[in-house]
């Protein structure tokens, strides 16, 4: 199966999706529609059979800052955030973001790649 991609643009949405990380992990991917890292990263992110909210950062930058307000993590792009429990507990960027990385966190295999 293939990732889910939802777009992510709204930040009562985000709020409700860190409501939702404390029942199960919330998948968001920062990713830039002009960036070719990103378009190469975005084929990876759709190896992962999970639902994963897109942040299309040229539209939702607003919404990006907020991530990085709420996670603590520093906004780039390409950039893939695992929330569990309200925190951020896997963040990369550009080519460390791999499929089998984000399957494992997922999984619990591993807490924090």
């Amino acid at each position: 199966m293939n990732a889910n991609f939802i777009r992510l643009d709204e930040l009562e949405k985000l709020d409700a999706l860190f409501r939702e990380s404390h029942s199960r992990p919330v998948v968001l991917f920062k990713h830039s529609e002009t960036c070719p890292i990103s378009r190469n990263i975005f084929e990876e992110m759709a190896a992962v059979d999970h639902e994963i909210w897109l942040i299309i950062v040229q539209n939702s930058r607003f919404v990006s800052d907020a991530i990085a307000d709420k996670t603590d993590v520093k906004h780039e792009s390409p950039q893939t955030i695992i929330i569990r429990n309200g925190k951020a507990v896997y963040h990369s960027s550009h080519y460390d973001i791999t499929a089998n990385d984000i399957a494992q966190v997922l999984s619990g295999e591993a807490a924090n790649i």
